[in-house]
């Protein structure tokens, strides 16, 4: 069975072809970018080919999955020999809301929920529509699948998931903790334990997803009872541009002060601030360590408050847990930037963590133990997978 896996932003879309038929075979992959503007720009990688570049006006979604399709057919770049050789589709979904506890396959009324949840997700949720809405007029005879970044996170208990607001504002306007990136920590928790030799459904596991974007889940036996995003994916640890946990009073004081409107806010706490904000501009990590290593002061400090947040975030879910097992590091810093994992895990002897740092420097972007022998909690780098996610959900869905 052939899957597209389509990722749809604002302005963009990421795209897989999988053969689950052939061991889970990536046939070709791609990305469209600057959809909307004056020029846009076309990636195409097919399995065994050249890459494929271009530049050229893509007004609009559906003209960008409309090349997409094309060039899967291509006879000097494609795979197919007729798009009808695509068995179904699978979409990331940012936000499924208290609708969406696990994939589904999307009709009318699928789509209309997650039209209703474009509200609360108005960075994320439209693009994922509109990519629904385009394959299901492309291509109306296959099936359409919503893999969802909050339904893993369903499983969270009302003391995890409810904020200390006014009750009425969960009941009428489903106001809550969702969590974000359950795709990644779904795939990554049972991975982890599975290369241990292990049944993640015994264990108890905190998987740290460290990139642009951040998240840390607490995985108890098989089940998310915590994680750091929110109702948005600004809650929790700093990232590249986000603020991550903030007194509210900081953000109600900045906006008087300055007379800032809610789209110079809501720039203020996605765009403006985190890695980029404390560091004066960079939001890369491989940068933020240099620049600390050339002795500027304010990169350091991003460094360092990344670190503290993380070790913050995994003692309190050791608590949580009354105790961990594994501990999974992974996404772009997670997998790649040993040099942080080394300092998350410094001075953490006394919770039974100990790193191996020649371990940890071997395995950067790979799978692998990096704890000692002596460490009563396995710590490990695990590379994710979302598309592969997506495109096994969609396979058990529609198969």
């Amino acid at each position: 069975m052939k899957i597209l896996v389509l990722n749809c932003g604002s302005s963009s879309i990421k795209y897989q072809l999988i053969d689950m038929g052939n061991n889970a075979d990536v046939m070709a992959k791609g990305l469209i970018e600057r959809i909307g503007l004056d020029m846009g720009e076309f990636t195409h990688r097919a399995k065994d080919k050249e890459k494929y570049y271009t530049q050229v006006p893509i007004p609009n979604h559906e003209e960008g999955i409309h090349l997409m399709l094309k060039m899967l057919v291509d006879k000097t770049y494609g795979v197919l020999s007729d798009v009808n050789e695509i068995n179904a589709c699978g979409h990331r979904v940012a936000h499924g809301g208290e609708y969406f506890s696990q994939s589904s396959i999307i009709e009318e009324q699928e789509l209309t929920w997650i039209e209703k949840l474009c509200v609360i997700a108005p960075l994320h949720n439209p693009g994922s529509l509109m990519g629904l809405r385009v394959m299901k007029r492309l291509l109306p005879k296959i099936k359409q699948v919503g893999v969802f970044d909050t339904s893993f996170h369903q499983t969270m208990s009302p003391e995890a998931f409810l904020y200390a607001i006014p009750y009425e504002y969960y009941t009428e306007q489903k106001i809550r903790r969702y969590g974000f990136h359950g795709t990644s920590h779904k795939y990554v928790a049972p991975k982890a334990a599975t290369l241990l030799g292990e049944d993640w459904m015994d264990k108890k596991i905190i998987v740290c997803h460290l990139g642009n974007g951040a998240s840390i889940c607490a995985v108890n036996h098989g089940k998310s009872v915590d994680t750091s995003m929110g109702f948005t994916p600004v809650e929790g640890l700093i990232m590249g541009t986000r603020t991550g946990d903030l007194d509210l009073g900081v953000l109600l004081y900045i906006a008087e002060n300055e007379k800032l409107d809610y789209k110079a806010m809501n720039d203020f706490v996605n765009k403006k601030s985190g890695l980029q904000g404390i560091s004066g501009g960079k939001s890369d990590m491989r940068d933020i360590r240099a620049g600390k290593d050339s002795g500027d002061k304010r990169c350091k400090y991003a460094f360092d408050m990344f670190a503290y947040r993380v070790k913050k975030y995994i003692g309190a879910y050791i608590a949580a847990m009354n105790g961990v097992d594994i501990i999974a590091m992974t996404g772009g810093i997670g997998e790649n930037a040993w040099f942080m994992r080394e300092a998350i895990f410094e001075n953490m002897e006394f919770l039974g963590i100990e790193l191996d740092k020649s371990a940890n420097e071997a395995f950067a972007g790979s799978d692998g133990l990096i704890s000692t022998p002596a460490s009563k909690v396995k710590v490990l780098s695990v590379t994710t997978n979302e598309e592969l996610v997506i495109a096994q959900d969609t396979y058990n869905l529609v198969k």
